[in-house]
């Protein structure tokens, strides 16, 4: 299966109208193209795929402060990753 290309502004669009579907396709072209304002953008706009993505990079990352962000933001999942790496053993450098 191939995945069409929407054009950006059509998309925001329906997504101004209330398309979460339309919203997420956002989430995941900000994601490709590694535009983290965007995604953070669309969290606060209550995308919870933005959250998810956003919380991807900032375990891997090891981003503390931004899990906070993230969790602040709404999404819940980053405060269970903020907690777990907090709750992770220290090893010594």
């Amino acid at each position: 299966m191939t995945s069409p290309n929407f054009d950006r502004e059509t998309l925001r669009a329906l997504a101004d109208e209330g398309n979460e579907t339309a919203l997420d396709r956002l989430a995941d072209l900000a994601d490709a193209r590694g535009d983290l304002d965007e995604l953070s953008e669309l969290l606060d706009e209550g995308c919870m795929r933005a959250g998810r993505l956003l919380t991807r990079r900032a375990v891997a990352a090891r981003d503390l402060r931004e899990l906070q962000r993230i969790s602040d933001a709404g999404y819940e999942e980053a405060e269970t990753e903020l907690n777990r790496l907090l709750a992770a053993p220290i090893t010594p450098p």
